[in-house]
């Protein structure tokens, strides 16, 4: 059975000196992946308004 290396949050947190590299790699991980599917879904919309207008320019032409 193992032990666990850190004897406190502090020293979890730390990770021996490397914590802040670690801890920015994940929250940089997790910014992306939180950015990702709103800007896919503000891509989505904006996209449906262009075929919406498009549409609504053909009717008006035709």
């Amino acid at each position: 059975m193992s032990t666990p290396q850190w004897h406190s949050l502090s020293q979890f947190i730390a990770m021996d000196g490397y914590g802040l590299y670690i801890w920015g790699a994940y929250g940089v991980t997790l910014l992306c992946m939180v950015i990702e599917p709103l800007m896919a879904l503000h891509r989505r919309r904006q996209a449906w308004q262009s075929a919406q207008e498009m549409a609504a320019t053909e009717q008006e032409e035709a």
